[in-house]
This record gives structure tokens, C-alpha cells and sequence, in this order.
């Protein structure tokens, strides 16, 4: 909420606001009265007019309530003027001029319908800003979607055709152009499995199959599938996990998927030949997992959007002859370790990342 608006501090009641002038009005009105007929049956007695002093009592009430009328309409001025003012700021921000605000001073009710009045305007303001940032982000979704699978898609059309119109020397260069077909074709499929992986993680219906597993042999078994690929790509495994059971209450198969996306992100933007250190500790309350390896240095802008969907840090980067994902593999794997009501960060320095995972070891 902006500083302009502030919420009325005491809470009086306008129907006592009304009272009290309704009662000074009486009040005054009979004041006034009072001395109006002591004044004219004064001038009446000194003119010696009879038929003015006979006629004057039918004047005492009229002359009384218009008396009553004035003073209240003059005491209750203000209160019309701010309904009116609150009636104006309406219309204007009907009209969708969402930056007016009501200036309503006041301490009682109409204090408080301008402050949400404003308070309407503003998160309208909000609102309308969200919807546009999530417009934009959609056509970036779509931008960056299309252009991700139309790269492997558009390989896969130029082999097919040349091997549709047997545009190869021998059976070599065929086999070749057959590999190299079902490799893109693979990618295509895993890229797709991630957006949908994504897609249904954000759904508000996720579900987590929650299960009492050793975290201990998940990691190991995962590092033990790891290793072969990282030694194939010059990468070294330092592995500090200890030798303990880690008993938790998670959904195995989803923390898998997201160390594993930790885990390919590291082997894919390490400098090789490098090395990828893996740890875990755990205490009474919660469960780190680090996956560390020395890569490029990036900006601090670029570091902040590294959990951002569809975000890749350079798409001309190399990543040792390993394809490149949509950009998807953080992002899944925050919104894995959220859902487990724990926390994914980034510590970065200089050309070192270090991805901290912290998992409360009872699950909410």
C-alpha cells in the first residue's frame, strides 16, 4: 500500500457526529427564539399593537423550525460537502482514472469509505498491473516455446527429407542421419515433459504422494546413475552425503526430479574439466542439500532470473554437446522444493554456484 493512504485512526461514529449537531441546533434554535419573542412582544407592548401581540404565538413555531433548519443545515455543511467529494472521487475512478484518490479527512465512517475507496483504486491499480505482466509474460511463454521446439523440430524435417529422397553417400552417413533424427526427436520429447511437468506443478490440484523415505539412498542412487555421465562429459563427482539414513516424509519421485535438474544444470554449465560437489547434512528440523560446481560468472540481473521460467542465461552458450532444455529445470525444481513446504537458493561469488536446498524434515 502507497504512504497517501492511510486507514482513519479513531472510530467515531457519524450517527453520533449527526446527534450531537442535531441537539446544538436545538439548542441554539431555542436561544434564538427565546430572545426573537421577548424582542418582538418588547416592540409590540412600546407600538401598543394588539393584533401584532394576538397574531405573533401562531409565529413561534415556524419562526422555531426555520430557525432549527438553518442552524442544522449551516453545522452539517461539511458532512454534505464530503459525500459529495466521496460521490465525485466515485465517479472519477468509475470513469478509470485509477490514480485519483479521495482526500476525505475525517474519523468516523466517511473517513473510512474514502480510505477503501482509495484502497479499491489502488489494488484495482494492482490488479490490472498483474494482468498485464502476466499478458506479457504468456506472449513471452509463447515466444520462447516456439522457438525452443521449432529448433529440434526443423532438424528432424531436414533428415527426414534427406533421407526421404535417399540424399546420403552410404550406409554410414544413413545410420548417421537415423541417430542424429531420433537424438532431436528425444530432446523434442523431453523438452515437452518438462513444460508439462511445469505446467502441472503450478496447478492449484498438485498433489504430493507423501512417503516416508531414507533421503540417504535417494541421493546416492541418484549420483550412482549420475557419474557415469559426468565422467563422459570431464566433470568429477565429490560426494559429501555422509553414510547416515536420512528418514523424511516426501514425494520421492518429485525431490528426485528436482536434485536431478540441479544435478544436469550443474554437468551442463560447469567449466570442464571441472568438479560438481554434492553434500547433505541434516539436524532435528532440516534437511540441506548443496550442489556446488565453478562455472561462468553471470550479473547479478542475470542471477535473479535464474528461476524464472523459459529463462536461459545465453542461448549461443556451450554446454559440452549437451542440448539444452527450455529453460525449465530451475524453475521445476523451486516449485518441487516450495511444494514441499521447503526453500531452493542460489549463493553466487564470482564464477562459483552453489544451489542450497532446505527441507523441513516433518513436512506441513
Amino acid at each position: 500500500m502507497t504512504e497517501h493512504i492511510q486507514k482513519p485512526k479513531k472510530s467515531k461514529r457519524i450517527q453520533v457526529n449527526i446527534l450531537l449537531r442535531m441537539g446544538l441546533s436545538f439548542v441554539i434554535a431555542v436561544a434564538i427564539n427565546d430572545i426573537l419573542i421577548l424582542l418582538f412582544l418588547k416592540v409590540g407592548r412600546v407600538m401598543d399593537r394588539s393584533w401584532f401581540l394576538n397574531f405573533f404565538p401562531y409565529l413561534i413555531t415556524p419562526l422555531y423550525i426555520g430557525i432549527f433548519i438553518l442552524t442544522f443545515f449551516f453545522l452539517t455543511r461539511q458532512i454534505v460537502k464530503d459525500l459529495i467529494h466521496l460521490e465525485r472521487g466515485l465517479e472519477i475512478i468509475s470513469e478509470g482514472d485509477l490514480n485519483y484518490r479521495v482526500s476525505v479527512d475525517r474519523q468516523d465512517e466517511l473517513g473510512r469509505v474514502a480510505f477503501n475507496i482509495n484502497l479499491m483504486a489502488e489494488r484495482l491499480q494492482q490488479q490490472i498491473a498483474k494482468e498485464r505482466e502476466l499478458e506479457n509474460t504468456k506472449m513471452e511463454m509463447i515466444t520462447s516455446i516456439s522457438h525452443d521446439l521449432r529448433t529440434p523440430l526443423t532438424s528432424i524435417i531436414g533428415y527426414i527429407e534427406l533421407l526421404r529422397t535417399n540424399s546420403f553417400q552410404n550406409e554410414d552417413e544413413y545410420s548417421r542421419f537415423v541417430q542424429n533424427t531420433y537424438n532431436k526427436a528425444i530432446h523434442l520429447k523431453k523438452m515437452l515433459d518438462g513444460l508439462f511437468e511445469y505446467t502441472r506443478l503450478t496447478s492449484i490440484e498438485t498433489r504430493l504422494d507423501l512417503r516416508k523415505i531414507d533421503l540417504f539412498q535417494l541421493l546416492d542412487q541418484l549420483l550412482f546413475e549420475f557419474e557415469p555421465i559426468a565422467q563422459e562429459n570431464g566433470i568429477n563427482i565429490v560426494k559429501e552425503i555422509g553414510d547416515s539414513p536420512v528418514i523424511t516424509l516426501v514425494d520421492s519421485e518429485k525431490i528426485a526430479r528436482s536434485i536431478d535438474n540441479l544435478l544436469m544444470n550443474a554437468l551442463k554449465y560447469s567449466v570442464k574439466p571441472g568438479t560438481v560437489r554434492i553434500a547433505m547434512r541434516a539436524d532435528n528440523q532440516n534437511i540441506i542439500i548443496e550442489v556446488e560446481n565453478k562455472g561462468t560468472p553471470v550479473t547479478k540481473e542475470q542471477e535473479k532470473k535464474l528461476f524464472e521460467r523459459f529463462y536461459k542465461v545465453d542461448h549461443s552458450r556451450t554446454c559440452g554437446g549437451i542440448q539444452t532444455g527450455a529453460g525449465l529445470g530451475l524453475s521445476i525444481a523451486r516449485n518441487i522444493i516450495e511444494l514441499h513446504g521447503g526453500t531452493l537458493t542460489l549463493h553466487h561469488f564470482k564464477n562459483i554456484y552453489k544451489f542450497i536446498i532446505n527441507l523441513p524434515v516433518e513436512q506441513p
